[in-house]
């Protein structure tokens, strides 16, 4: 039987209850999260409610999905009748910078701290097209404006550090990350003449090299990040991946022409509440420290409950981190720590 590309595979969930069970409560906490309408984001929005966070902000692009992804949350919220959680969406279209700007704008004038960012919108294998900014649409999504979110909202970041002696900014890769080094052509506005549209059932082929570069820069910005906060007391710049996890973003990807004959893949899912672990464990495990990578400890990473692991080669090169910071900033204006 083929796998249907028209929406995800129906995974039974296994090690996600008891995982949420012995997350902590969240009291006093502000958590802002994009891409929450469904998957991965959505579950992290969710269990923040559930473990009674003070703030649950959902960094969305306008549409029916965001709109129904607050109403099901609020009615989650009614299950927990002692919980104070506010939830509020606050517009936020990745790919448009003036978008991203007015949304910065709206959570400044709003929350005086943020104890948690969680970066975990993302496109995948995507046409090569350009933002209205000039951007690969993939790269602008899944980096360029997370970088955007990061730089500006970190002294508010850095504020709950202060007072709370805890901050996350936490940001999800994947195992596609695995290739080429960083290049400058795909950080740079070239959107739309990257390679074009070539696609194959191995996940070969340009989308897939431009969906790599940026599973690698969530990776090189983690890491780099760590590096830079070191000295920031109670700040932590943390990774996570999904491994295989059964979401929207291959209905996206398979929509858009994306996935060829690939969607036999997801044969080796895992649910999207497992699949969510790692980068929940990156936003609220207490075990978590500066420069933790989360990931599933199954199969080389494909399933699993989360454990941390090491950093790879390709994460770590200096050369890259170098590249994606310079990059980074000529995109979004200079980042001073």
């Amino acid at each position: 039987m083929g796998v249907s590309s028209s929406k995800p595979l129906d995974v039974r969930t296994k090690w996600f209850p008891d995982f949420e069970k012995n997350l902590p409560s969240l009291d006093n906490k502000t958590v802002c999260i994009t891409g929450c309408t469904s998957g991965t984001g959505y579950i992290v929005a969710r269990t923040a409610i559930r473990k009674n966070a003070c703030n649950v902000v959902l960094l969305n692009r306008p549409s029916v999905r965001a709109t129904q992804a607050e109403e099901s949350l609020k009615n989650e919220l009614k299950s927990y009748p002692s919980s104070s959680t506010h939830i509020e969406t606050i517009p936020c279209d990745l790919q448009d910078f003036k978008s991203v700007k007015a949304a910065l704008s709206s959570i400044k004038s709003k929350y005086k701290s943020i104890d948690v960012l969680c970066n975990n919108a993302g496109v995948m294998a995507l046409e090569d097209q350009a933002t209205k900014d000039g951007y690969d649409v993939q790269m602008q999504t899944n980096h360029i404006s997370h970088f955007l979110l990061t730089k500006e909202l970190f002294p508010l970041l850095k504020k709950a550090a202060e007072t709370k002696g805890d901050a996350r900014i936490c940001n999800h890769s994947s195992l596609a990350r695995y290739g080429p080094d960083l290049e400058s052509k795909y950080l740079e506005k070239n959107g739309g003449n990257l390679g074009g549209n070539s696609s194959s059932m191995f996940f070969q082929g340009s989308r897939w090299v431009r969906y790599q570069q940026t599973k690698l820069a969530n990776s090189v910005f983690s890491s780099t990040m760590a590096e830079r906060v070191n000295e920031v007391s109670g700040m932590k710049s943390v990774c996570a991946h999904p491994g295989i996890s059964a979401t929207n973003l291959q209905v996206t990807t398979a929509k858009d022409g994306g996935m060829g004959s690939g969607m036999w893949v997801m044969r080796l899912s895992q649910s999207q509440e497992d699949g969510s672990m790692p980068i929940l464990a990156a936003c609220f495990d207490p075990s978590t420290t500066n420069g933790s990578f989360w990931a599933p400890q199954k199969m080389g990473g494909i399933f699993g409950p989360a454990a941390i692991i090491k950093y790879d080669k390709l994460s770590l090169n200096v050369d890259s981190k170098n590249l994606l910071w310079e990059k980074s900033e000529e995109a979004c204006g200079k980042f001073s720590i």
